[in-house]
């Protein structure tokens, strides 16, 4: 038969001829939608342009606006790096060059550090590939083949990913370039734009510590100059904004060498932590949680009967005591499974909702550390509910709109995942169905917007993600909320229900701020430092005009203190101007300047970080305003 039938999205059929190309397709439905294509998807698998068609089956087009497309240009523009440095440096070994949310990288070893200036020559070798304009071909081979060519090349890295393979291996080569990839890829390196590369760290080889350390050469790509552009101007304010510069700056808390991965926080920092605390706690005392505490270390046996032994060791830490094994906590539940066994329940007890700011622990590789936002002890803000199956429902829903609260006080926006099973998960098939309905009931129901994500819940059960927007634009997975049949059961928690016989409560792992350092971390970058002034670690900073002001400054700290705001008095000999500057630099809400006429008013002079003179006005309506600021949580 020489002719095939494609269904496209529209539902429609499109009759071609066997053998037909995926752009050739394209071209026949409208040349300019050829003329973007990227790649195509061919019954649900994405294939090159080049890519010919025999057989029924569905159809579409990948076009350069869609992020498969964008995601084909990076992953091509990653090879053109890889073959401009091999062009640069013909010893070098090719490990892997994926690409990332907004880019990508790939890992070499090359015998040498990359410095800022090769990176600029790697660029202007790429520039060369691309006005080349090579084409892009695919071909298959069997492992031996693939191995004989990595082996021409002594590239000890694809030659361990070849054996990890399947018999049949895809290569892509351009010009005398050639890598193992699945694809699809650009049709030639001519499509691409505009590319700039960011950055080189370090990488262990696989992730694994024991293994060499290689160069990781980071990168971006558009398809237009524009987009580009404005991509690196928001890398320019993010640089600005770094929550470990601002950290430093604002003295909130510091990195050392003694403790990689456990930061310090400094007193600055602790107030802004506090604060947070604070306003937790009081949430969850209106909501009704009961607020508890569990011991950083427990024994191994904990662990086995928890799951997290066989799913979660390699990132825990181990202790002796006694002769005997114990393990310090990565996570709070298998304490909170403790606390809820302790005694009995009825029915009548649920929906117990007990809360913990717990240290956890957990080991993470040096390469991976950043900041706060990646560290090896965090205090987790968690909660653990038992309720009764009926009220699965109705407690996710209200958990939902919890979440919510929190974060609609920072101003930040959300969008929330559901992530399903994964493949190293304990538990029955019946359980999770009900648990993974029981999600997407509540969500659904109340007319939530949410993507699904396959695969990525926990090992003991699906859950809800909360993925926050910053202000500039990127995104930070905080709140969580699990839904587990699993963890009941291995404890043996069971409540007494209205027939008097035990059954099993139903459990939610939840936290709202996921680890109070890194929201921390991700509350300096969004609003840059200069907090709310309801967050702010200092407040207001009153400013004598003079050595002859320094008592009434002291009463103006005072009648503020008083109210429970946060403040510095800056009495040092320094010009008036400079003392207001640093003041700014430090990003304080609020400077009281007092001199004479302050004094005998009994006013202050205010000026506001954001709107700079603000005028003269009595210590009490200020000491009210501010007061009325900080209750109210104003942005």
């Amino acid at each position: 038969m020489n002719y095939i039938n494609l269904k496209l999205p529209d539902d429609s059929i499109m009759q071609v001829k066997k053998g037909t190309t995926v752009q050739e397709v394209a071209y026949q439905i409208s040349p300019r939608l050829a003329k973007d294509a990227v790649c195509g998807r061919y019954n649900g698998d994405l294939v090159d342009l080049q890519y010919p068609i025999n057989a029924d089956g569905t159809y579409s087009v990948v076009t350069i606006d869609s992020p498969e497309g964008i995601d084909v240009l990076r992953h091509t523009t990653a090879h053109v790096m890889a073959q401009a440095v091999l062009r640069l440096w013909p010893d070098a070994k090719l490990a892997i060059g994926p690409t990332i949310e907004n880019g990508f990288y790939y890992d070499f070893d090359l015998g040498h550090s990359i410095t800022p200036e090769d990176l600029e020559t790697i660029e202007a070798e790429m520039h060369k590939i691309i006005a080349d304009d090579l084409p892009v071909k695919r071909f298959e081979v069997s492992k031996d083949e693939a191995a004989q060519l990595f082996k021409e090349r002594n590239d000890n890295y694809k030659l361990e990913l070849i054996a990890d393979l399947d018999n049949e291996v895809s290569i892509y080569q351009q010009g005398d370039f050639f890598d193992l990839c699945r694809g699809p890829h650009l049709s030639s390196t001519g499509r691409i734009k505009a590319f700039k590369l960011l950055s080189v760290a370090g990488a262990y080889w696989r992730g694994d510590d024991s293994k060499p350390m290689l160069q990781r050469i980071y990168g971006t790509a558009f398809f237009k100059k524009s987009d580009l552009d404005a991509y690196l101007k928001r890398m320019e304010e993010a640089k600005k904004r770094d929550h470990r510069k601002v950290g430093r700056e604002l003295e909130l808390f510091v990195l050392l060498e003694e403790g990689p991965g456990f930061p310090f926080l400094l007193p600055k920092g602790m107030e802004l932590r506090n604060t947070l605390i604070d306003f937790w706690r009081e949430e969850h005392k209106k909501a009704g949680y009961l607020e508890i505490s569990t011991p950083i270390i427990l024994h191994q046996n904990l662990w086995h009967r928890s799951g997290h032994w066989d799913h979660y060791k390699e990132n825990m830490y181990f202790t002796k005591i006694d002769g005997e094994d114990y393990a310090i906590k990565p996570m709070n539940c298998p304490g909170g499974m403790l606390v809820y066994k302790n005694k009995m329940h009825s029915y009548r007890d649920l929906p117990l909702r007990l809360g913990e700011l717990g240290l956890v622990h957990r080991h993470e590789l040096s390469g991976v550390l950043h900041g706060l936002m990646r560290v090896r002890n965090f205090t987790q803000d968690d909660a653990h509910i038992f309720m009764l199956p009926e009220q699965i429902k109705d407690e996710i829903t209200d958990l939902i709109a919890f979440i919510d609260k929190f974060y609609s006080v920072f101003g930040f926006k959300y969008h929330m995942e559901l992530s399903t099973r994964p493949e190293n998960s304990m538990g029955s098939d019946e359980d999770w169905e009900v648990a993974t309905n029981a999600l997407k009931a509540a969500l659904e129901e109340n007319g939530y917007e949410y993507i699904l994500n396959e695969g990525d819940g926990a090992f003991y059960g699906p859950k809800i993600d909360f993925h926050l927007e910053d202000c500039l634009g990127r995104t930070w997975q905080c709140g969580t909320i699990q839904l587990d049949f699993q963890m009941p059961e291995r404890f043996d928690l069971t409540y007494v229900g209205q027939d008097g016989e035990k059954h099993r409560p139903v459990m939610i792992h939840r936290v709202v701020f996921g680890s109070i350092e890194r929201f921390i971390g991700i509350i300096i970058e969004h609003f840059a430092g200069a907090f709310p002034t309801w967050l702010a670690p200092v407040q207001v900073r009153v400013i004598p005009i003079a050595q002859g002001h320094h008592e009434y400054a002291t009463v103006v700290a005072d009648q503020l203190s008083g109210k429970g705001i946060r403040l510095e008095i800056d009495q040092r000999n320094e010009k008036l101007g400079y003392k207001i500057r640093e003041a700014q630099m430090q990003k304080i809400p609020y400077m009281l300047i007092v001199g004479d006429q302050e004094k005998e008013n009994n006013s202050v002079a205010v000026r506001s970080r954001e709107e700079g003179d603000l005028g003269t006005v009595s210590l009490d309506e200020f000491t009210d305003n501010i007061a009325e600021e900080i209750n109210s949580k104003t942005l």
